[in-house]
C-alpha cells in the first residue's frame, strides 16, 4: 500500500514540477485601439500543442498562465480582420504588448459554424448538434455521447467522473434534483446548447465567498418561451399482453415553468425511480433526502441478476408526476415551487439457486422463490426560495406516504438430510415521513448571517407473517398451536437538526463560525407471536418482544474556513462534536449510554493551472456510533430464515473513519480532450468485531470489543477525447479497489481481502450518413481470500458489452441492432449469455412522428445463469427472465 502512495505522490508532484509562469498584456490595432475577444495561446516549439490559451477583454487586456520544461515557448495571437502574430518568448513571467497589422480579406461566402466546444471562464458549452445522431431523440440520447459528461444508468449526470450538484434549464431550477424527468423527455430539438458551469456555487451571495469543486448542468434552449416535451405510446405480443405509454408535455418561459409526466408499461421498462433527487446542491440550502422505508422486515427475496433491468423486470407500472415554478415578484427574485408523484407497481421474480457449502457445514441446499412486490407510493413538496445577491431563503416542505407489501412462495430443500418445505409469507409495510427544511443567510453589515433547521418525523408499521408455521426450521424455536407466525414491529423517529453561524470576508478568505445542536431519537416496539422455544433453557415469555428507545444529542461548535482566487480553492471545517447517546429498555436490561466528545476535521484544496488542468487533495475524519439495530436485546425474525437478536451486555459501536484522497483533471475544449486521475485511501476503525454464537439454540449477535480495521485502498482513471474528423468520441477508464477487514464466526478469526479491477471502453460514431455506432463494454476481475481455521480462495472474472448499430439505407428509415453480452467464468464454470434485439422506424418528417417496430431478446433467452464463489459455499444461480416480445410505438413531440 506503502508502495502505491508513493507511486501516485510522485505523479502527482511531477505535474507540480516546474514552476508556474503568468504572461499578461495588451493587444492593440495599429492606432493603438484596444481589440477584444483576440484568443492568444501558448504553445511548445514545433509542436502542434497548446499548453495554455487565454481571450481579451473589452480593453484588450490578457493574461495567460503555463506550465512547461522547454525554456522558450510560441506565443500566438489571432483576431478577426488581423494579421495573426506569432513571438518566441522565454519560459518566465512576462508582460508583452502587441499591435496588429489590418489585413483585410476578400469574402466570397459567409457561412455562420458554430464550434463544439467553447470555454468560457468555468463554463463550457458543447453544441448538441455536433454530437447528436440520426437515431437520438431526447437530450440524455445525446448527453451520452458528449466528451468529459457520462450518463448512468438511473439518469445520475457525471462530469469528470463526479455527480452534478444542480441541473437547470434556462438557468432555472424547475427540478430541484430530479431532473431524469427532464433528461429522458426534452426533444433534443429544442435544445440549443449543454453548459457545463464548473466550481459552481448555486448560493449566489455565497459565490466568490464559499467555493464549489462540483459541477451543474445548465440546457440552453433555443428559445426563451418553449413549448415542448415528448410522447410515446405502444402496444406489443408477448405473455401477457404489452404496453408503454409514455406522455411528457413540458412549459419553459421567463417567469413560470411546469413538466407534467405520465409513464406507464409492462415491458419491463424501470420509470418509478424519475423523480428520486440527484442532485442535492449544498448544505447552506438546507437538507434534501430521498424518503425511504425503514425495512427491518423482509420475506425471502429472489436475488436479480446483473443484467440491464429491461431483461428481467416482470412489472406493471404507473408513474405519475408533476413539477412546477412561478416568479412570485416583480424582481424574479422569490420563487415558488410545488412538486408531486404517485406510483403504483407490482414486480414478479423468480429464482432458483444451489448452494454447496464446505468446510464444517458441508452440504447442500437448493431454493426456489417466486416473489410479488407491491409499491404504492405518493410524495408532495412545496419550496419557496429566494436566491439573490442580497440574501438568500429557502424552505422545502415534504410529505411521503407508502402503502407497500411483499408475498413470496418459498420451497427449500436440504439435499444432505432429504428434507423439503414450503411457506407462504407476507409483509405489509405502510410508512409515513415528514420533513421540513429551514436555511436563510441575511447580510449584516459586512457579514453573514445563516441559520439551519431541519425537522423530520416518520413512521413505519411491518407485519411479516409466515405459513404454515412447520415451515420455519430455526434452531432452538418451535411453532405454538397456531399454524401462522407473525412478527409485529412499529418504528418512530424523530429528528431535529438546528445551527447558526456568522460569516467574515477579507481578500478572498472566508471565516464561518457555527454552533449546532443535532437531536434523533427512535423508539422501537416489537413482538413475535406464536413461536416458542425449545428445550430446557426455554427464554422468557419478555424476550419475544421489544420496547427501546435509542436517543442521540449532540451539540456541537464549528469553524468553516473558506478561500478562493484564480488558482487555489480551499474549503475546511474544523467541528467539535459533544456526543451523547443513549438506549433503553428496562424489561430486557438494555441500558446503554455514550458521552464523548470528537474532533471530525475536513479539507479540500484545489490548484487551477495552465488553463486546463487542476489538481486537488481531500482528506477527513469522522465518527459514527451505533444505531438503534444494534441495541435491541428482544427475538426479532427480520425473515422468516432467522431470529435475530443482540446481547444485551454488548456496548454501543463506536467508530473512527479516516480517509484521504488525490485527484488530477485535465479539460482540454480546445482539443476535446478529457482526463482525470484518482487516489482514495480509507481507514475505519471499530471497537466492535462481530461473533454471531449459537445459545440454547438460536442465534445471538455478540460482538468482541476488540479493535479491528477495514482498510480500503483504490485508484482510478479516465481519458476521454472527441474526434471532429471521425465524428467520433472515445473513452477508456480503469479502476482497481483492494479491501481487507477481520471477522469472526463462533470465536474463530478470519482475515478476509477483496480485489477488484475492472476496465472500461466505450465509443459512439457518426462518420457515416447511413450508419452510427454505439459501444461500451467492461472487463472485471475480481480476487477474494479468507485466512483463519479454514483458507479459501476465489477467483470471478466478467465481460459485460452493449452494441448499438443503428444504419439508415433510406432517408427517414432507421434500421436499429442491439447487443447486450454478459459473461462470467469462476474456475472450470463459464456462463455466456447473449441477448439480441431488432427494430425498424419510419419518421414521418414532417409531423416529426416515429413508427417503430421492435423485437426484442430475438433468441427467446428466458433464463440466466451465473456462478459465485463465497468464502464459505459456492452458488449457481439461475434467474427467470422476460420472454421475447414484439412492441410497435408511435413516438412523438407535443410541439
Amino acid at each position: 500500500m506503502k508502495k502505491n502512495i508513493t507511486l501516485f505522490l510522485m505523479i502527482f508532484l511531477s505535474v507540480l514540477t516546474y514552476a508556474q509562469k503568468t504572461v499578461t498584456g495588451k493587444i492593440t490595432d495599429e492606432d493603438g485601439v484596444p481589440i477584444p475577444s483576440a484568443s492568444v495561446t501558448v504553445e511548445e516549439p514545433g509542436k502542434d500543442a497548446i499548453l495554455a490559451y487565454g481571450i481579451t477583454n473589452s480593453k484588450g487586456e490578457y493574461k495567460v498562465t503555463f506550465t512547461t520544461a522547454e525554456s522558450n515557448v510560441d506565443l500566438k495571437v489571432k483576431a478577426f480582420n488581423q494579421k495573426p502574430l506569432t513571438k518566441q518568448i522565454s519560459n518566465s513571467d512576462q508582460t508583452l504588448a502587441f499591435k496588429m497589422e489590418s489585413e483585410a480579406t476578400e469574402i466570397k461566402e459567409v457561412q455562420l459554424k458554430t464550434k463544439m466546444i467553447t470555454a468560457r471562464g468555468d463554463t463550457i458549452a458543447y453544441d448538441l448538434k455536433a454530437f447528436d445522431s440520426k437515431s437520438d431523440r431526447t437530450l440524455a440520447d445525446v448527453m451520452k455521447k458528449i466528451p468529459g459528461i457520462e450518463v448512468n444508468t438511473d439518469g445520475t449526470i457525471l462530469y469528470q467522473g463526479n455527480a452534478i450538484n444542480k441541473f437547470y434549464v434556462n438557468g432555472k431550477d424547475l427540478m430541484e434534483g430530479g431532473y431524469g424527468t427532464i433528461n429522458n423527455s426534452l426533444p433534443k430539438d429544442a435544445v440549443q446548447k449543454v453548459e457545463v458551469l464548473e466550481n459552481h456555487q448555486p448560493v449566489k451571495i455565497l459565490q466568490d465567498k464559499v467555493p464549489s469543486d462540483q459541477a451543474a448542468i445548465n440546457i440552453k434552449l433555443k428559445n426563451s418561451v418553449t413549448m415542448t416535451g415528448r410522447g410515446e405510446v405502444g402496444t406489443g405480443f408477448g405473455d401477457p399482453w404489452l404496453w408503454n405509454v409514455k406522455l411528457t408535455p413540458m412549459f419553459f418561459g421567463q417567469k413560470s415553468q411546469w413538466v407534467v409526466n405520465y409513464k406507464t408499461n409492462n415491458m419491463g421498462e424501470q420509470v418509478e425511480n424519475e423523480g428520486n433527487i440527484l442532485a442535492f446542491g449544498n448544505r447552506f440550502e438546507g437538507r434534501r433526502i430521498n424518503a425511504s422505508q425503514n425495512d427491518w422486515l423482509n420475506v425471502d427475496n429472489a436475488s436479480t441478476p446483473s443484467l440491464p433491468v429491461k431483461r428481467y423486470l416482470m412489472n406493471n407500472v404507473h408513474y405519475l408526476s408533476a413539477n412546477y415554478l412561478t416568479n412570485i415578484d416583480k424582481k424574479k427574485e422569490w420563487e415558488l415551487k410545488a412538486n408531486a408523484n404517485y406510483t403504483n407497481n407490482a414486480v414478479e421474480r423468480e429464482a432458483y439457486s444451489r448452494q454447496d457449502y464446505f468446510g464444517d457445514g458441508a452440504g447442500s441446499n437448493i431454493t426456489n422463490i417466486l416473489n410479488n412486490f407491491y409499491t404504492d407510493k405518493a410524495k408532495g413538496e412545496l419550496i419557496f426560495t429566494k436566491n439573490a445577491k442580497k440574501g438568500f431563503f429557502k424552505n422545502t416542505t415534504s410529505f411521503s406516504q407508502y402503502w407497500n407489501a411483499d408475498r413470496g412462495l418459498v420451497d427449500r430443500e436440504d439435499v444432505k438430510n432429504g428434507t423439503k418445505r414450503n411457506g407462504n409469507e407476507a409483509l405489509e409495510s405502510p410508512t409515513t415521513s415528514f420533513q421540513n427544511s429551514l436555511s436563510t443567510i441575511i447580510p449584516w453589515k459586512e457579514k453573514m448571517v445563516n441559520l439551519l433547521s431541519f425537522i423530520s418525523y416518520q413512521t413505519d408499521r411491518q407485519t411479516l407473517d409466515v405459513s404454515p408455521s412447520s415451515y420455519l426450521t430455526i434452531p432452538g424455536f418451535v411453532p405454538a398451536s397456531s399454524n401462522i407466525v407473525r412478527q409485529d414491529l412499529r418504528l418512530k423517529t424523530f429528528e431535529a437538526n438546528h445551527s447558526a453561524n456568522i460569516g467574515f470576508s477579507t481578500k478572498g478568505w472566508t471565516f464561518t463560525p457555527e454552533v449546532g445542536f443535532n437531536f434523533k431519537t427512535t423508539d422501537l416496539v416489537s413482538d413475535l407471536s406464536n413461536m416458542k422455544g425449545s428445550g430446557a433453557s426455554q427464554p422468557p415469555i419478555s424476550k419475544y418482544s421489544n420496547d427501546l428507545r435509542y436517543t442521540t444529542a449532540t451539540p456541537y461548535g464549528s469553524l468553516g474556513v473558506n478561500y478562493k482566487n484564480d488558482s487555489w480553492m480551499l474549503y475546511a471545517n474544523f467541528p467539535v462534536n459533544s456526543n451523547n447517546i443513549k438506549a433503553e429498555d428496562p424489561l430486557r436490561s438494555v441500558s446503554k449510554t455514550v458521552n464523548k466528545v470528537t474532533f471530525e476535521p475536513s479539507v479540500f484544496a484545489q490548484y487551477t493551472f495552465a488553463s486546463f488542468w487542476k489538481a486537488s487533495v481531500n482528506a477527513n475524519i469522522n465518527n459514527n456510533f451505533g444505531e438503534i439495530n444494534t441495541a435491541y436485546s428482544g427475538f426479532l425474525m427480520t425473515s422468516p430464515s432467522s431470529i435475530n437478536v443482540m446481547d444485551p451486555n454488548n456496548p454501543i459501536p463506536q467508530n473512527n473513519n479516516k480517509s484521504a484522497g488525490t485527484r488530477i483533471e485535465y479539460r482540454n475544449p480546445l482539443n476535446n480532450l478529457f482526463f482525470n486521475i484518482n487516489y482514495r485511501y480509507s481507514d475505519a476503525k471499530r471497537n466492535l468485531i462481530s461473533n454471531p454464537t449459537v445459545e440454547a439454540g438460536y442465534i445471538v449477535m455478540n460482538y468482541k470489543e476488540q479493535d479491528n480495521h477495514i482498510l480500503n485502498n483504490g485508484y482510478s482513471m479516465e481519458v476521454g477525447k472527441y474526434f471532429p474528423k471521425f465524428k467520433t468520441n472515445a473513452s477508456l477508464s480503469y479502476s482497481n479497489n483492494t479491501v481487507k477487514s477481520d471477522a469472526f464466526l463462533d470465536d474463530r478469526a478470519y482475515n478476509n481481502k477483496n480485489n477488484s479491477q475492472s476496465y472500461g471502453i466505450k465509443f459512439n460514431n457518426t462518420y457515416f450518413s447511413w450508419m452510427s455506432v454505439d459501444y461500451n463494454a467492461s472487463i472485471s476481475r475480481t480476487k477474494q481470500s479468507s485466512k483463519g481455521e479454514v483458507n479459501s480462495k476465489a477467483t470471478r472474472t466478467g465481460f459485460n458489452h452493449n452494441l448499438g448499430l443503428f444504419f439508415y439505407p433510406i432517408e427517414n428509415h432507421t434500421i436499429g441492432f442491439n447487443w447486450d453480452q454478459v459473461n462470467t467464468n469462476a474456475v472450470d464454470q463459464k456462463y455466456h449469455n447473449g441477448f439480441y434485439d431488432v427494430s425498424y422506424q419510419f419518421t414521418w418528417a414532417k409531423k416529426k412522428i416515429d413508427f417503430e417496430l421492435k423485437w426484442m431478446n430475438i433468441a427467446n433467452k428466458k433464463v440466466f445463469e451465473t456462478y459465485d464463489i463465497g468464502t464459505t459455499d459456492i452458488k449457481y444461480t439461475r434467474y427467470q427472465l422476460r420472454p421475447s416480445q414484439v412492441m410497435f410505438t408511435v413516438k412523438f413531440n407535443f410541439k
